[in-house]
């Protein structure tokens, strides 16, 4: 590709960038060689370059400032591409520190792009408090669209995408991860996690556990030439990660949403009764809510009521 020309006026004198209805067409294309003065959210590859779009890479030719994750991942994007512009970084260490020194660049009419390490930024990153406080001052901020792991799973994973819940990361620890599944057991959507390798078939036992052997797939590598989507139910999927052991690359979990079934009195008390043989109330409820589908506090109100029951009787 060729290098775009970066315009060194002042930016009170650059042109505004192109619309839509100013985009060149397919054989006549020009770099873009400005940026009107703005934060530009711009998406990166999440594993194939060939992902980069024809916008963002001119955002990322003509910015004044690019604020990143990593300056080393970034720097090696703008390489592949024949780029080199300046680069801060802007992550969860130093976002309250840097965040005035970005604002003060806009203010003085440049333009930033924001990028994450790989896909969009904000899903996952420290991002939106830099967009709440550009907006709040009055400052112009925009978005070039693009990769993102999260929506590329999902049209992947075969399960239902017209209602979604995307949780990011759960917590690394079962029982606080089992608190969390026990939140979204009832929610009505397909649910969208993020995982590491060496937490993925625990994380894939406590969802089972939790929300039920729901239908599930697990993505990772995708865009890449090792690009893998296992379609299985979550039991299966726990078990066939326990053996083959933690899987490389960035993974994604797409979970079903709870099956449609109203339990009766008589079934949802035989349920909670067999949990709370084994488990806390709080922990036998929200495994029964998985199960069920039923809204997790008012199973969880039931199952007090029934500890109570068996605290009496054992008196």
């Amino acid at each position: 590709m060729s290098r775009s020309v970066i315009d060194r006026k002042p930016p009170s004198q650059r042109p505004a960038a192109p619309t839509l209805g100013d985009r060149p067409k397919p054989g006549d294309r020009k770099p873009v060689t400005a940026l009107t003065p703005a934060l530009y959210i711009v998406a990166t590859p999440i594993g194939n370059l060939g992902d980069l779009t024809m916008r963002a890479r001119d955002i990322l030719a003509a910015a004044d400032l690019v604020a990143c994750e990593d300056t080393r991942i970034t720097g090696k994007l703008l390489t592949a591409f024949g780029l080199k512009r300046p680069l801060i970084a802007y992550n969860d260490h130093n976002a309250d520190k840097v965040r005035p020194t970005l604002l003060d660049a806009l203010r003085q009419g440049k333009a930033v792009a924001l990028v994450s390490d790989a896909g969009t930024p904000l899903v996952s990153d420290p991002g939106y408090k830099l967009v709440r406080d550009v907006a709040a001052a009055g400052l112009a901020v925009t978005a070039a669209p693009g990769p993102s792991a999260l929506l590329t799973a999902l049209v992947l994973a075969g399960l239902p995408t017209d209602r979604f819940l995307f949780a990011g990361f759960l917590p690394p620890k079962s029982g606080a991860r089992r608190t969390a599944l026990g939140e979204l057991a009832a929610v009505p959507a397909t649910l969208v996690f993020y995982e590491s390798g060496p937490r993925l078939a625990a994380s894939l036992a406590d969802m089972a556990a939790v929300l039920g052997d729901r239908p599930a797939a697990v993505a990772r590598e995708l865009t890449k030439l090792f690009e893998e989507v296992r379609r299985n139910p979550l039991s299966a999927l726990a078990a066939h990660y326990a053996e083959a052991g933690p899987p490389k690359g960035e993974i994604v979990v797409v979970v079903g949403a709870p099956a449609a079934q109203a339990a009766s009195a008589d079934t949802l008390d035989a349920a909670l009764r067999r949990a709370l043989a084994d488990n806390s109330t709080r922990d036998a409820a929200a495994l029964v809510a998985g199960e069920t589908g039923l809204p997790r506090k008012q199973v969880y109100a039931r199952a007090l009521e029934l500890a109570r029951e068996q605290t009496r009787e054992q008196k």
